[in-house]
């Protein structure tokens, strides 16, 4: 379905004026990504996994590949090692070098250990009880920073109603966001053959605050047999990669064009 949409998306992209506030000189020049986890935080685990690993190596590739064929651009890494970034900072480092686009890797996991597929998510409400539970375990780690009720304003990461009040919060790039996210999507699905659960929305403390579109990817469900030994794979961490810079090339071009 979300694949169905995605030339409709395009089109309303050009074809609508987007507020001057999203869009006044905007290109493509700086670019974040955000490896999911770290340290001591290592994210949701498969059977002999840990999600904070995965994401790293994608987040990686993926910046070499920007790197590589778009030597104009800046790459900023939320980390580079295995290592404990708290969310406000990752969101903060974004917004300090002026980034154009803000892009968070992780893995998904669930109980049944029945769910697989990729999915892309924009700051936004929550539609429906899965999508919570997505937030609320990447929200989590913020148990694991300092002084945390504090700093998030008394944000209870267990709370349905706190996830509920934080998603009406939405980027002021969310065309943008939705944009992008339906471009990842696209890739995985026919550059990576993954199954694609579509762009889907849910509160998400590492893009409350960014100030340019902003996405979380799933990458896959570390809980799911094949595709935990997917993800595992160096062959399976680059076509999930090369998959992002497809979607991110196509994006910049869309943006870039859109100002010439």
């Amino acid at each position: 379905f979300a694949l169905l949409l995605l030339p409709f998306i395009v089109w309303q992209f050009h074809s609508k004026a987007v507020s001057a506030h999203s869009m006044d000189d905007y290109r493509l020049k700086t670019v974040v990504i955000d490896a999911g986890h770290g340290g001591k935080d290592s994210g949701c685990l498969g059977s002999k996994s840990k999600e904070k690993v995965i994401a790293l190596g994608v987040s990686l590739k993926l910046g070499e590949y920007i790197s590589k064929n778009f030597p104009d651009v800046k790459v900023i890494y939320t980390r580079k090692t295995d290592k404990f970034v708290e969310l406000k900072e990752r969101a903060e480092i974004a917004n300090v070098n002026n980034a154009d686009l803000f892009i968070s890797i992780h893995c998904n996991a669930s109980p049944s250990k029945q769910g697989y597929g990729t999915e892309t998510y924009v700051m936004g409400t929550h539609r429906s009880k899965a999508n919570l539970t997505v937030a609320k375990r990447e929200n989590s780690s913020i148990t694991m920073e300092d002084n945390y009720q504090t700093v998030y304003e008394g944000f209870d990461p267990n709370s349905d109603e706190g996830h509920i009040r934080l998603s009406i919060f939405q980027n002021a790039y969310r065309e943008e966001s939705i944009l992008f996210a339906s471009l990842v999507e696209d890739q995985f699905s026919r550059k990576a053959k993954r199954n694609s659960c579509g762009v889907k929305e849910a509160g998400f403390l590492v893009l409350y605050k960014t100030t340019m579109p902003s996405v979380l990817i799933e990458t896959g469900f570390l809980t799911h047999t094949s595709e935990e030994k997917y993800l595992c794979t160096a062959e399976g961490q680059d076509k999930i990669a090369s998959a992002i810079f497809k979607a991110f090339a196509q994006f910049k071009e869309l943006i870039d064009g859109d100002q010439e």
